[in-house]
Parts: C-alpha cells; structure tokens; sequence
C-alpha cells in the first residue's frame, strides 16, 4: 500500500475532487460529502439522478455516528443494532435513519442515508488519511456496467477525474448488499 498515493488521494478530496478507488468488488467514485460541488459533479460524471443519493463509506463505525440519527438509533432495538455492528467491516450497506449533518444530495429524496463500513484496507486508510466518510458510488456512466479495471475508468471518464487511487479490488464477486435496518428489506442483494 503506497501511503503518499493515500495521501495525494485524501488531500484531493479535502480540495474538491472527484476521485476513482478500488473497493471490494468495483471501482468507486468519491468525494467529500460534505463539498456540493463536488457532489454535483460525481453526480454529473456519472449522468446520476441526484434524487437517489449516494453510500457513505467509512473506516469504522465511529466515523459514521454523526451521520446517523442518534435518538433514533438508540430507540432500535439490541438485535438491530447488532446486527448492524457485526456485519462491519464487510460488504453490507444499511439504510439508518440520518442525522441533520447529511447533506441532500447524498440521501437524495430518501429519509435514510446508505452508509458502510469497509473491509478493504486500501479504503480504510484512505478514509482514516481523509479524517472521515466518503461518498462511494461504483464508477460507471449511468446504464453502463462498474468499472472492474484502470482501463474502464479511463475509457469512461477520461481526464475528467482529478485522482485515481491505484491498487486492486477486493476479490468480491458484486456490489455490496444494501439492506434497510428497521425493516430488514433487501434494497440491493
């Protein structure tokens, strides 16, 4: 793991940028969830609806408690809860109620923001360098399928991203499972 390329990654984000890293199963595109002009942008790369947000994903869990709603959280019931903690770190997104430090365009027109915490030790140290969450969409035009390789990403968006964080995708066959905690409802199997 090439600890300057994390870093030029992070201070990117901290910048403004639009970013590609390998995640579990494809490349993904980041940004600062918290830069609206950055988001518009990701969103614009990707031809992607803003109305249907984005995954926020995370070193650990403690880094994604401000973006979920405390009360309600502590309202959950053990196993939920639980079920949450244990499956992290691992390719399991959940839809948890949001706090108000979630900007629009990351849960898009939804009550709940999408957010996990990773396993891939390359998005780990990218996140930790960051000092917080990322957006993680996969990187892939609208209608197209995730880029698995450098090469797709180039072909896809060129010269259009401001980094590209090299290193090699986690071995995992799809997507992550995105699930709904309070009703357990598979979103994305």
């Amino acid at each position: 793991m090439d600890k300057q390329q994390i870093q030029l990654a992070a201070e990117c984000l901290k910048q403004g940028g639009v970013i590609a890293y390998p995640t579990e199963a494809v490349w993904g595109l980041g940004c600062d969830p918290h830069n609206r002009q950055a988001l518009e942008r990701l969103l614009a790369l990707k031809s992607r609806d803003s109305a249907k947000g984005v995954i926020l994903i995370a070193a650990s869990y403690e880094q994604l408690l401000p973006y979920m709603a405390e009360l309600q959280l502590d309202a959950l019931p053990y196993e939920k809860m639980q079920q949450l903690t244990r499956s992290w770190p691992g390719p399991n997104t959940w839809l948890v109620p949001t706090s108000d430090n979630v900007p629009e365009l990351v849960k898009g027109q939804h009550p709940l923001v999408a957010v996990r915490v990773t396993a891939h030790p390359l998005v780990q140290a990218l996140c930790h360098a960051f000092g917080g969450p990322i957006v993680s969409t996969s990187a892939n035009p609208a209608g197209e399928a995730p880029a698995l390789n450098k090469e797709t990403i180039h072909s896809y968006f060129a010269d259009q991203l401001d980094f590209i964080l090299e290193g090699e995708l986690g071995g995992l066959g799809q997507p992550s499972t995105i699930r709904h905690l309070l009703t357990g409802e598979t979103v994305r199997p």
